[in-house]
């Protein structure tokens, strides 16, 4: 059996990434309530978990976030326009790089944010030509 790809995103505050990542990545949320959250695209699921709360309790986020880089995985999702994608980021609480630190590669723009709890990703848009 085939399907979508998933992946877990642990938060601390559930709704704020949830709607950080439906904004800027472009995902439909498709089920929300107190604890998680369903984001959808046609390849990916995304669920928001929140953290154990005893994790929860000594998380401490940033304004703006610490960047956690020190991490093996990170997300890449496709956008039609990194600008407008980087303004929203900004407008929702996290940064996508600027513009300078973009680079092509294998046919798309790439560039690095962080969400509002820090948690880095990549954005890509299909390059010109």
């Amino acid at each position: 059996m085939t399907g979508q790809a998933a992946a877990v995103i642990y938060a601390k505050d559930v709704a704020r990434v949830s709607a950080f990542y439906a904004g800027v990545a472009g995902l439909a949320v498709t089920h929300s309530e107190a604890g998680h959250a369903s984001l959808e695209s046609a390849a990916l699921q995304l669920f928001i978990v929140a953290m154990n709360p005893g994790v929860a309790a000594n998380a401490h986020i940033d304004h703006p976030p610490t960047v956690r880089e020190n991490t093996a995985l990170k997300f890449i999702f496709p956008v039609v326009s990194l600008a407008a994608a980087r303004e929203l980021a900004a407008a929702s609480g996290g940064a996508l790089k600027p513009a300078q630190a973009e680079w092509a590669f294998n046919g798309w723009r790439h560039c690095d944010g962080h969400d509002p709890e820090g948690n880095v990703f990549q954005l890509r848009e299909r390059a010109a030509g």
